[in-house]
């Protein structure tokens, strides 16, 4: 495997899992703004964990969720995606650290050290696709409400946490697809060598045996 595509895709997946990190906790998952007066008007903004809300003074009030399982259901499982996201990215980390050529810890044994760092290639794809699920479903559910002309409730926006978790998921899944092409590369490149026999040593070698077998020729007619 080339150590600068390992090196590369190692930056790619080491930038998704922080990524993600980032995206979790970000609180503009989805926004809304409230038209009014001067004092009246406020931003409500909501993300997997909370709900808040900002008035034109500035003042910010936020509340928990209050229970799990009065969650709606896509958003229960964009958390339980997002964490095993950040669980997988670094599963993926650990083992392309230990997998890549230009890193001691995995021993000489090169052809392991491949096959290490495919399996980190394998976690970062899977942190991208948990996240890519997660984020797109979000968003799905945030543009379905928003173009839902009898939907009674407030019409949220796309925010920032949504683009910030797809480059995440983009740059994941280019880190994994690089360490996994890169390991078939190398697989391709070993061709194990099918032994022939020389054909002209047999043949030099029934000639001498001709040679050195008794002839009639040879012998001294005259004896």
């Amino acid at each position: 495997m080339d150590a600068i595509i390992e090196v590369v895709a190692f930056l790619f997946g080491f930038l998704g899992w922080v990524m993600v990190g980032i995206a979790l906790p970000n609180r503009y998952w989805k926004i809304s703004t409230v038209d009014g007066s001067v004092i009246t008007t406020s931003t409500i903004y909501e993300n997997l964990w909370m709900s808040c809300a900002t008035d034109s003074t500035g003042v910010h009030n936020c509340r928990d969720f209050p229970s799990l399982l009065a969650l709606s259901g896509y958003l229960q499982a964009s958390r339980a995606l997002m964490i095993a996201a950040i669980v997988m990215g670094t599963f993926g980390i650990f083992a392309t650290m230990i997998g890549m050529q230009c890193s001691k810890a995995g021993g000489e044994n090169y052809i392991l050290k491949g096959r290490i760092a495919g399996i980190g290639g394998v976690f970062f794809l899977l942190q991208g696709v948990c996240t890519m699920i997660s984020v797109s479903w979000y968003a799905f559910n945030i543009t379905q409400e928003f173009f839902d002309p009898f939907y009674p409730g407030t019409k949220f926006e796309l925010g920032e946490g949504l683009y910030i978790g797809w480059c995440s998921a983009t740059l994941a899944i280019c880190g994994g697809s690089c360490l996994l092409c890169a390991c078939k590369m190398e697989e391709s490149n070993d061709v194990p060598y099918m032994y022939q026999p020389n054909k002209g040593t047999v043949y030099s070698a029934a000639v001498q045996s001709q040679r050195g077998a008794s002839s009639p020729y040879d012998r001294n007619a005259y004896v």
